[in-house]
């Protein structure tokens, strides 16, 4: 069976005025308006991910960056 998933380089601005996700040269750049608190702003990040790549949010894990704004994540 094939290994289908993929990781990604991203960057995360948390208090961005509206959320979006934006590809820069390679590195997905997400903001979001959410805080960077208790773990929310990287559930923000998974749902605009999830909504941008069009793939459920069961499928997005964030391997490396919890609390960073630079991030690895994988699409399974």
């Amino acid at each position: 069976m094939k290994d289908l998933s993929k990781t990604f380089n991203i960057r995360v601005t948390p208090h961005a005025k509206q959320n979006k996700v934006v590809d820069a040269d390679g590195v997905l750049r997400v903001y979001t308006t959410t805080a960077p608190e208790n773990g929310r702003a990287n559930d923000a990040v998974v749902k605009l991910l999830a909504e941008y790549m069009d793939v459920p949010k069961s499928r997005i894990k964030i391997l490396k960056g919890l609390t960073s704004r630079d991030k690895i994540i994988s699409v399974d």
